[in-house]
């Protein structure tokens, strides 16, 4: 591994910033879409919330990062799991879908208001736009200012973070988001929230 230098330090705290929050609100749109549906299970833990603490995992939202970073080994990071229990949802397909996919929709908002900066920035003629390793968009600003500069590379990470989070989170394999998504899409679970509710908390 390279030394590491001032430059990569100040890249970490972004990247660690932006995935902390999107982390922590991926988690609270489950915590909230539940709650929304009748099961307050996540709401009485305090997940319902964007406050990092609720959300963090110390390994997997601190640890594991920060070595995929570092070394950039393929490390997939995660937040501390959601709770929730199907058998109080209120119409528990509709829930089911929502609560499952709530998430995702979020980084993926999360996504277009940081891509939607990003233009502006460039109309503004404040940044121009560079692609590295073939699909990071990253802005450069016209200016020396530390601020403009810092502001492009949050934006960048935000986008690109999000758009992978979403993504991945689509995948059909269990734990992720997907393999509760897609079933209830394709109408191969004849009543999803109750199939798997014999434990009564299932983790998002």
């Amino acid at each position: 591994m390279e030394p590491i230098d001032a430059g990569q330090i100040q890249q970490f705290i972004l990247y660690m910033v932006a995935l902390i929050f999107s982390l922590s609100v991926h988690e609270s749109a489950h915590a909230w879409t539940s709650n929304y549906f009748g099961d307050d299970l996540a709401k009485m833990q305090g997940r319902i919330s964007l406050n990092p603490v609720a959300h963090v995992d110390p390994i997997g939202t601190l640890l594991f990062p920060a070595i995929a970073f570092f070394t950039h080994a393929p490390v997939i990071g995660w937040a501390k799991p959601t709770p929730v229990n199907p058998l109080r949802w209120r119409n528990k397909r509709v829930a089911n879908f929502w609560v499952s996919i709530a998430g995702v929709i979020c980084n993926f908002i999360i996504a277009i208001v940081a891509g939607i900066l990003i233009r502006i920035l460039f109309s503004l003629n404040l940044v121009d736009l560079q692609i590295e390793g073939g699909y990071r968009i990253v802005p450069i600003p016209h200016s020396d200012s530390l601020v403009l500069e810092g502001a492009g590379q949050l934006l960048s990470v935000f986008f690109m973070l999000n758009v992978a989070l979403g993504v991945f989170n689509l995948i059909p394999i269990p734990p992720l988001d997907g393999s509760k998504f897609w079933p209830v899409c394709c109408h191969q679970a004849s009543n999803p929230g109750l199939k798997r509710s014999r434990g009564l908390v299932f983790f998002y």
